[in-house]
């Protein structure tokens, strides 16, 4: 069972690492005036989800579920 929790631990670990790396490399959401007028419906807001910040926000969402699954996990004591 320890192996177990090892494993488990250094997992959570690198988790930690790559969700903020990830989280850094994202561009920021700043949405001034255009968003009012409409400007964000263009072709590559429409298209977000494959392009690179896309595939940002995806891998974001996916470690931060394995980060929240794994903090509870590691904190039953077993």
């Amino acid at each position: 069972m320890q192996i177990l929790r090892i494993i488990l631990t250094l997992i959570f670990v690198i988790d930690c690492i790559a969700l903020t790396a990830v989280v850094l490399m994202q561009e920021g959401k700043q949405q001034g005036l255009g968003s009012i007028a409409g400007v964000a419906d263009t072709y590559w807001g429409r298209n977000k989800g494959r392009s690179m910040e896309g595939g940002l926000v995806k891998a974001t969402t996916i470690m931060a579920v394995l980060f929240f699954v794994l903090a509870a996990v590691l904190n039953i004591n077993f």
